[in-house]
């Protein structure tokens, strides 16, 4: 039986960030899990290409770069003082281009394992939702480890 966060069993959390104004609550999240719980944290961000696939287009030279610089100084606070919490025993970044989807899933969590990933709940429009579905329900449907949506 679980009595405390700390019995949860979590070793390594991933955390899926998108760029949004709520990847700060839901990192913070992240890290208050991986304290509590003793476990590796994993950051991951996906650079979202797939408008310009679907366009034919190229990503314009150094537009990736340039997006992977923007989000690590996005999170560069919080990300420094994760790093220096003795709790966690170790903070590792990845950022994967592609469609998010199968980016998140191929790239970044079957590589990982987690044992827990932890995202954030965007509140697409119902159009948007009907068209595009959710990672959130993309996660729960083919991760094999626990998936919390922060809200």
């Amino acid at each position: 039986m679980v009595t405390t966060y700390k019995d949860l069993g979590y070793k390594k959390i991933f955390v899926s960030l998108d760029g949004s104004d709520q990847q700060y609550e839901v990192l913070d999240r992240a890290i208050t899990v991986a304290d509590n719980n003793g476990a590796e944290l994993v950051i991951g961000h996906v650079i979202d290409t797939s408008a310009l696939e679907a366009a034919g287009n190229k990503v314009p030279e150094g537009a990736v770069e340039s997006m992977k610089e923007g989000f690590l100084e996005s999170i560069a606070e919080p990300l420094a003082q994760v790093k220096a919490m003795d709790s966690i025993p170790s903070v590792e970044v990845i950022q994967e281009e592609g469609r998010v989807r199968e980016t998140l899933k191929e790239k970044m969590l079957d590589v990982v394992k987690p044992d827990l990933v932890l995202c954030g709940a965007r509140g697409l429009s119902s159009i948007k939702y009907a068209l595009l579905g959710s990672i959130s329900t993309f996660l729960l449907r083919n991760c094999e480890c626990d998936i919390l949506v922060v809200k």
